[in-house]
């Protein structure tokens, strides 16, 4: 397959291709192009400073499935995580990667049971993915054995600097086979990084992946700000208004990502969830669905999420907004691929405005708000689909069967009427304005307003009109919020709502005139005359 070639070309076996292409890769990431080959070849310990969400469990993992051998009596491979969390995530993606090897891997955590854990050990166990914490209980108890292990893998090394755990890293580290291959992954290498390297790591090589911008220009940001209970009418007209509605909705937790793609269901959309209940045989064959537009809309949580790189999405619709920037940030990079325009759509409650902000900072991006589109326009947007519809239709050649019923049909009635009945006959329902719910409008009573200063005034020929047709512009702020317009000679002064304000110093906030920006926030006005 084309889309496998570059995979292909690293030597990969044919049962690792087909796991590849069930888990939807098409192009190795820049971590995976530059780890896989040099893991297989085994040459040199290796240093990849990287970010999150870049691949890097694939790119460690798909080279150390080829490597190990079945039906080991001894742990391979030991993979350390800072977190129960990422410990999971690891188990599971390499798990979905090693097909039909007969390999066990694991994951070791605080928290878990011990005793299923010692069960588990006992029987045999080729990976383990642990946090430091619960390795070194195991090593300590006689429990584990690393004395054989072909790999190790310091994976997020910084995150487990961070948490304090690098004197149990190093620890583990000594009780291992001193001949292992050492692998070390980091968004960032500090002093402390260098020196475990140098002290348990041989001849290494340090690769360092620049983070990808993912927010880049072919992909439109907006958000809708609605309530909790309309955020799935909301979905419901997005996907409605567009013509050709492909894409991904996030949602936090594996319940509501099965409740959205269960009322989606019922309501007649192709949709489908992804989570982390589903065995591997389900995830493959909803992957497989969606890749194939059998299933157009894919609700998932970002775990599950993880490793899918299915192109040409025209959505990718937060439904939750995401925890932090990174996560925001990984989501809408899966729109807005291979040169086409994608648009990510986040919907926030009106008490999420500070953390979207937060987000929009952090990322170093621009959201813009919009409004959800009117039932109005979504049967407008309906209507017109139909007619192209059938003007192609009408283009094709059409059986003498219709042909004759056309006219027995115009025979009796008017062609209008005619046209009209079998338009209400097989559209009645697609364009019934009462299949959607009302949607209340969110905007919380306006709790204060703030006065702007703005550096431009009549010698710039500025006058009141234009001031807010300037402001409206730039900042798509509607006018009606743009209240107590004073233009002086050097400088003007504007009156809107806090939220609006935000949106107006975020949009002038690299402009400047002289020593002060554009646009900022007024002091005292008799202060302001200079």
């Amino acid at each position: 397959m084309k889309s496998l070639e570059k995979f292909a070309g690293m030597g990969l076996s044919e049962e690792m291709l087909a796991a590849i292409r069930r888990k939807g890769f098409e192009e190795p990431t820049p971590i995976q192009e530059q780890i896989i080959p040099r893991l297989l070849k085994g040459e040199q310990d290796i240093v990849g400073q990287a970010q999150t969400g870049t691949g890097k469990t694939a790119a460690f993992g798909i080279p150390l499935l080829e490597k190990i051998h079945e039906h080991s009596k001894h742990v391979q491979v030991l993979i350390l995580v800072p977190t129960r969390e990422l410990a999971i995530q690891v188990a599971e993606e390499i798990n979905s990667l090693k097909g039909k090897k007969h390999l066990q891997i694991i994951p070791v955590y605080g928290g878990q049971s011990i005793v299923l854990q010692l069960k588990k050990l006992r029987k045999g166990v080729d990976i383990v993915v642990g946090t430091p914490g619960r390795i070194l209980d195991h090593l300590e108890r006689g429990t584990l054995n690393l004395l054989k292990v072909s790999h190790v893998i310091l994976d997020e090394a910084d995150e487990m600097l961070n948490m304090g755990f690098i004197e149990d890293v190093k620890q583990i580290l000594s009780l291992t086979n001193a001949q292992r291959k050492t692998l070390l992954f980091s968004a960032t290498i500090p002093k402390e990084i260098v020196n475990i390297a140098r002290h348990y790591m041989k001849d290494y090589e340090q690769i360092s992946i620049q983070p990808e911008q993912v927010t880049v220009a072919q992909t439109d940001q907006i958000y809708f700000e609605v309530a909790e209970k309309d955020k799935f009418e909301a979905l419901c007209r997005i996907i409605d208004f567009e013509s050709d509605f492909y894409g991904l909705v996030f949602s936090r937790t594996k319940v509501d990502v099965a409740n959205i793609a269960a009322h989606l269901l019922d309501r007649g959309y192709d949709a489908a969830a992804l989570h982390g209940d589903l065995t591997q045989g389900q995830r493959e064959k909803i992957l497989g669905q969606f890749r194939n537009k059998n299933i157009t809309i894919l609700i998932a949580t970002d775990v599950a999420a993880r490793g899918i790189d299915i192109q040409h999405l025209t959505h990718v619709i937060n439904y939750t907004i995401p925890q932090d920037p990174d996560a925001y940030v990984h989501r809408i990079g899966r729109t807005g691929r291979a040169g086409r325009e994608g648009t990510a759509i986040t919907f926030i409650t009106p008490q999420e405005y500070l953390k979207l902000k937060f987000i929009k900072r952090a990322a170093r991006t621009d959201i813009r708000r919009e409004k959800l589109p009117q039932v109005s326009d979504i049967i407008r947007a309906k209507k017109s689909r139909i007619k192209e519809e059938l003007n192609k239709l009408a283009q094709q050649e059409i059986s003498n069967e219709f042909l004759r019923l056309a006219k027995e049909l115009l025979s009796e009635t008017s062609a209008e009427q005619t046209i009209a009945a079998l338009l209400k006959y097989t559209f009645r329902d697609q364009l019934d304005p009462d299949s959607y719910n009302e949607i209340r409008d969110t905007n919380p009573p306006i709790q204060g307003k703030t006065r702007l200063f703005v550096a431009m005034g009549k010698k710039d020929h500025l006058t009141p009109r234009k001031l807010v047709e300037l402001i409206q512009t730039k900042a798509r702020i509607d006018q009606r919020k743009i209240d107590d317009v004073q233009v002086l000679d050097t400088y003007s002064f504007i009156t809107v709502p806090f939220r609006e304000a935000e949106q107006i110093l975020t949009v002038f906030k690299k402009q400047s005139r002289g020593q002060r920006p554009v646009v900022e926030r007024a002091q005292k006005e008799k202060t302001s005359s200079h």
